[in-house]
């Protein structure tokens, strides 16, 4: 017979809480499911939006069996709080009488869980974390806050939570989010925030976890403007998909910049140096001279017919009014239907003159009147964005005749197509060219603005991509994520101050993380031999990882790919995800090496499971994706797969950071001499 566990025993009664908060979450549930709203509502639109908001609350309220309800413990010293104690959790769960059971972890009550010490206990004399296992509470650790005999020690459980192998999507970090990442998730909506850090610091994950709690603290103001999540590929956007869930938001958006901007079908690709002009900043000021290049000026009167009169507007009036619609700058398209009511307004006051007493709905069918009509198809004609970029990089003269002054004569030639396509549906475009139709199309009509944008791996985008995603936030904040080092295309920006420029938030703040929680130490120092290289001046990732990692260099006699074969099976050896990533040209012989092992791989977005741990993943790819265990195969392919040294090098710093716990190099080319901790030091 067993032995009785002691009803004292801490760990019990820790459990039994769990299964009361899980019991009264159920509860929750139960009685958002039964409500009968057949009586409540108007009609049937308001019961459709009413069945809406019931779903999503009860998919909020799910609990999911691998996720703890609450990870930590704060117990208050009196008479702070009145020295209640609170569970602090993912969602807010109470009882049958309404008394709190788990705290939000966003709630203000919550923040010392975050940001309290030794030297500032913020009147918590106790903090306590939870350590689970497939869901269950199997430990806890105490810190005594206001004890000053007991010292400040890392949290075993927090580096364990840290350091927990990644099987499928990337997971929340709400149980270890760090005090310099809690002052920038719990920064206020108005301003917008850029956020510069080095691989393992969190960077992505603040993004996200600012996004929970910036709709809990403004629910209803971002409901209604909304808000929204940009990264850099659809893998990523597969890789955190499960993260806002996971912490009760269901209704953010996430998207690339091609998704923002997809106009038209994009097929086609463009050199690089072409691609540089078309996302230059200059573009904006050509696009908006040829948009406005089909005002013209009226040369004739205007002559109106109503019933047995005649008004005679003259043109030298009709060009006032052009004139200072022209010169008021506001969206062509706006300016255009604001035209035929500036034009009925004229013969209004004509025929108040003449002693009629016309009213708004004389002006109105004034302005309907078919010779108003073709004063305006005249003098302000229809413009299509995408018709207007057609003949800018199909037409010489159109294009040099607004360029000039602002593209010289060879990046005018990198513009134009070597065969003009026929018409816009037949035209091979290209992402850089989507960017410039969602200009033109800005310039046309003005883009729908949102509460706030979450943009991810920023320092990629270019100055016309940036002014893309700021038209989506003029009147709302963003956040700004990204790292200078790993700018891996030839119009990556060189400085914040810039991009937030383009953005249209130079005011923003720009905040730094160093401290590295994810990349071991010994993998990190390797990769930043390459920062002097090619993001001189910026500073390094200090790891804090207490595990230095398994870093390993293999050199193969012969062919890579029986020697890279061995590493990913040895990595699988391993508990957690592996991801062998490679130059994208050397992607096709890796696939076929392990095939013909018998070695199973997934694709970059493919949800990694127990039984399916091993993803192949091209280099130009791997950003922002994060395994336990790295193969990686030819650096020296990595680096010389890109347009020029820097862009390589950046690229290979990504595909080195990617790793959790361990890195292993298969190389049969010699080593970029960058690496060599000597040229390091240079």
């Amino acid at each position: 017979m067993s032995a009785a566990v002691p009803t004292d025993d801490p760990l019990v009664r820790e459990r039994s809480h769990l299964s009361a908060s899980r019991a009264a979450l159920r509860a929750m549930r139960e009685e958002v499911e039964a409500l009968d709203i057949k009586d409540v509502t108007a009609n049937w639109v308001n019961s459709i939006v009413l069945e809406r908001q019931i779903e999503d609350r009860i998919k909020a309220l799910a609990d999911l069996a691998h996720t703890p309800l609450f990870f930590g413990r704060l117990d208050y010293l009196p008479p702070a709080q009145q020295g209640q104690r609170f569970y602090i959790g993912r969602r807010h769960v109470h009882d049958a009488h309404g008394d709190p059971m788990v705290i939000d972890w966003r709630a203000p009550v919550s923040q010392p869980y975050y940001q309290a010490s030794k030297k500032d206990p913020r009147d918590v004399g106790l903090r306590r974390r939870f350590g689970y296992t497939g869901g269950e509470l199997t430990a806890y650790e105490d810190e005594h806050l206001s004890d000053p005999s007991e010292l400040e020690r890392t949290s075993r459980l927090l580096q364990a939570e840290i350091e927990r192998p990644r099987v499928g999507p990337m997971r929340d970090i709400v149980a270890t989010i760090q005090p310099e990442q809690d002052e920038i998730v719990r920064s206020g909506l108005s301003g917008t925030l850029c956020v510069q850090g080095g691989p393992g610091t969190g960077k992505t994950a603040v993004g996200l976890h600012r996004v929970a709690y910036l709709l809990y603290a403004h629910r209803e103001r971002l409901a209604r403007t909304g808000t929204l999540v940009i990264g850099p590929n659809r893998s990523f956007l597969q890789y955190i998909e499960q993260v806002l869930p996971a912490l009760g938001e269901l209704e953010v958006r996430q998207a690339t910049v091609d998704d923002l901007v997809a106009h038209v079908e994009v097929r086609g690709t463009d050199e690089a140096a072409t691609a540089v002009v078309k996302g230059d900043a200059r573009m904006a000021e050509v696009l908006r001279r040829a948009v406005r290049s089909h005002v013209t000026l009226p040369a004739e009167p205007l002559m109106v017919v109503r019933g047995s009169r005649r008004w005679r507007v003259p043109a030298y009036e009709l060009e006032e009014i052009v004139r200072e619609l022209t010169e008021r700058d506001i969206r062509y398209g706006a300016a255009r239907e604001a035209l035929p009511q500036r034009i009925a307004h004229a013969v209004l006051v004509r025929m108040e003159q003449a002693g009629e007493a016309p009213d708004d709905r004389v002006q109105n069918a004034v302005a309907r009147n078919a010779a108003v009509k073709a004063v305006v198809k005249e003098c302000w004609p229809s413009v299509d964005p995408a018709k207007l970029v057609l003949r800018l990089l199909s037409d010489p003269g159109f294009l040099a005749e607004h360029a000039a002054g602002v593209l010289d004569d060879e990046e005018q030639k990198l513009l134009l197509w070597a065969k003009p396509a026929r018409s816009v549906k037949t035209a091979k475009w290209s992402a850089a060219d989507a960017v410039l139709i969602d200009e033109a199309t800005d310039l046309v009509e003005r883009t729908h603005s949102l509460g706030h944008v979450v943009l991810d791996e920023a320092q990629d985008l270019s100055p016309m991509q940036y002014r893309a995603v700021g038209r989506r936030c003029t009147t709302g904040s963003a956040t700004v994520l990204g790292d200078l080092a790993q700018g891996t295309t030839p119009w990556a920006t060189r400085s914040w101050q810039s991009a937030l420029a383009h953005l249209g938030k130079p005011e923003a703040r720009v905040e730094e993380l160093t401290a590295g929680f994810r990349v071991p130490s010994e993998v990190i120092a390797y990769a930043s031999r390459l920062l002097p290289h090619m993001a001189p001046g910026l500073a390094p990732v200090e790891s804090v990882r207490e595990n230095p990692g398994a870093f390993e260099i293999r050199e193969a006699a012969g062919p890579s790919e029986p020697a890279v074969v061995t590493a990913c099976a040895d990595a699988l050896g391993h508990e957690g995800s592996i991801g062998l990533i490679a130059a994208d040209a050397r992607i096709a012989p890796l696939a076929e090496a392990l095939e013909a092992a018998g070695m199973p791989y997934l694709s970059p977005g493919e949800e990694t499971t127990a039984e399916s741990r091993l993803t192949l993943v091209p280099a130009s790819l791997a950003k922002g994706l994060e395994y336990d265990y790295v193969v990686l195969d030819e650096p020296s392919a990595v680096v010389d797969g890109e347009p020029d040294e820097r862009t390589g090098l950046r690229r290979l710093y990504v595909a080195l950071t990617r790793a959790v716990s361990g890195l292993t190099i298969v190389h049969t080319a010699p080593l970029p001499a960058q690496l060599d901790p000597v040229a390091a030091r240079v």
